[in-house]
């Protein structure tokens, strides 16, 4: 029987590991494949088939609201009118905000390396017999995976030819 599942890279894996080899399961039973990371940098602008979670336009959006309300409410005293400044008001923001957050991720993300922050995944592939197949899947849900997924090799081999 072969148990998959999937853990961060942290403790909680070495832990789970070590428990394993305690209720019998052999080292050589057991096999952890780290999965790679993300090397190049993340892109700052969005397209439509491919988001990655970043958003530089949030800030920029509010703050053109905001400021637009102000253009629009001080224009009715100033001699363009409202429309102008609230327009005025509008692109301001939004150049400020754009702004404020493309220094943020230059500055602070951009030391990472464009790497994501996640810590890597490793897989987890477990050997074991169908006895304590139940206790292994314990072990690896009480240790913190990710998710676990139980293949049982005797039902595969019955139906092949």
């Amino acid at each position: 029987m072969q148990i998959f599942s999937t853990f961060e890279h942290s403790s909680f894996l070495e832990l789970a590991i070590a428990s394993l080899e305690e209720r019998g399961v052999h080292s050589y039973d057991i096999f952890a494949v780290p999965l790679n990371t993300r090397k190049r940098e993340r892109k700052i602008f969005d397209t439509i088939h491919y988001a990655d979670g970043l958003s530089l336009v949030d800030l920029a959006m509010g703050l053109a609201t905001a400021l637009s309300v102000i253009g629009a409410s001080i224009g009715f005293k100033l001699a363009w009118g409202p429309i102008y400044w609230g327009l005025i008001g509008a692109a301001t923001g939004f150049i400020i905000g754009l702004g404020i957050k493309w220094g943020y991720f230059k500055l602070f993300k951009g030391s990472k390396g464009g790497s994501s922050s996640k810590p890597t995944e490793v897989i987890l592939i477990i050997d074991c017999s169908e006895k304590i197949a139940e206790q292994v899947e314990q072990i690896l849900w009480d240790h913190l995976a990710l998710g676990v997924a139980v293949i049982n090799g005797e039902e595969n081999k019955k139906d092949s030819p």
